[in-house]
């Protein structure tokens, strides 16, 4: 019986179970192989099918700016813009300038960034434009490290110097523009006209004005303007002059200053005649221009020193020398020529060495109304 028991089964039953032994195996082997395969498909094949981290992005670039760096005499109302490699996320990281200018950044394309200024770019100073590190684009890549791009802005024209002036009540004419001013043109010659603001103004002395020109009228008035800002007298319109001018454009602020202009008449009697906002308040006041060999010379001339005393030094026309050490209620407008006080028997004829002479009591009305920045008119004929 035992015997039986362990008999072999029929040939063809040994072959099933053989079979089926092996299919065990050989699905038990594959089973292995697959768990094999997909643990190790954990690892490296899946960084593979999922995004790259930021970090491993290709880098975004500054493709081109707008002005490009080392751009000189670029519009004070230049559009600024930046093109990137990489279409652009929303904007946190935005570009800034140096010196500062008013305004927004917005994204104006998929790669582009564009400044929309609140304020003009100031003349003649050079702006740094800074692009910064982390600028995203779209994608999660960044730009690496800052850029920066750097330009030169033009100098204003002259005619937007007159226009300014005259609207902050520092020439003798006003000026309308025809439309009003968008911020970023506040340094950009506007369309409009001039007009005088007293119509009894000195012909000789209207007659020096030329719009859109450099003439001594314009530059009397940047001298007072800087005078009474505190700045360099040196009838320049630098980028100190254009902070403070479009400052008070901005706020609206004017010369509260009288505007005043002196006439002096060489024609015997000699005379002076001061106006104030187009008005004669000394008239035909008696004066002494040069004598012959020393002659003040005809023109328009700005006020450019005025102390209460001063060291006059110098040579007479014959020869001989002097030095009045404390000539008071001094007014400099050409050289050492100035309107001051000064003792004579008369008063009306050529006497001095160049200046504009008058009686001491006088030069202590007139000196007050003349500060730096003041037009003095003389007149011929040569004596």
């Amino acid at each position: 019986m035992e015997y039986e028991i362990l008999k072999p089964p029929p040939r063809q039953h040994r072959a099933v179970w053989i079979l089926v032994a092996v299919v065990v195996v050989a699905a038990i082997g594959g089973g292995a192989y697959v768990l094999g395969t997909h643990k190790g498909s954990t690892a490296t094949p899946a960084t593979h099918a999922t995004s790259p981290p930021a970090s491993s992005a290709h880098p975004v670039t500054v493709v081109a700016t707008v002005p490009a760096t080392g751009a000189t005499d670029v519009p004070s109302n230049q559009v600024v813009s930046v093109t990137l490699s990489d279409p652009v996320a929303n904007v946190t990281a935005v570009p800034t300038f140096d010196p500062i200018v008013a305004g927004t950044w917005k994204k104006t394309g998929a790669d582009k960034l564009t400044f929309a200024a609140a304020a003009p770019f100031l003349p003649t100073v050079t702006e740094t434009l800074t692009i910064p590190a982390g600028l995203r684009s779209t994608s999660g890549a960044t730009l690496g490290t800052p850029t920066k791009v750097t330009f030169a802005v033009a100098q204003a024209s002259t005619e937007r110097l007159q226009q300014l002036l005259a609207q902050e009540n520092y020439l003798p004419l006003s000026f309308t523009p025809t439309s009003p001013t968008p911020p970023a043109g506040l340094a950009t010659a506007q369309a409009g006209s001039f007009a005088w603001r007293w119509p009894d103004l000195p012909p000789d002395f209207t007659s020096q004005w030329v719009e859109g020109s450099e003439n001594v009228i314009t530059k009397a008035a940047l001298m007072s303007f800087q005078n009474q800002h505190g700045l360099q007298v040196d009838a320049i319109a630098g980028s100190a002059v254009w902070t403070a001018l479009l400052a008070d454009a901005a706020a609206g602020k004017t010369n509260t200053q009288p505007y005043v202009d002196v006439l002096v008449s060489k024609q015997v009697p000699q005379t002076l005649t001061l106006y104030q906002n187009g008005a004669p308040v000394m008239s035909n006041v008696p004066v002494n221009t040069g004598a012959p060999g020393a002659d003040t010379a005809d023109g328009t001339f700005a006020v450019f020193e005025h102390v209460p005393s001063s060291r006059m030094q110098g040579t007479n026309p014959d020869g001989s020398h002097y030095d009045d050490p404390a000539v008071p209620w001094a007014s400099y407008f050409n050289g050492g020529d100035a309107l001051h006080g000064f003792v004579r028997s008369s008063y009306g004829t050529p006497q001095s060495n160049g200046c504009v002479e008058m009686p001491i009591a006088t030069a202590a009305q007139v000196w007050p109304l003349t500060p730096i920045g003041t037009p003095v008119t003389v007149i011929g004929p040569p004596s």
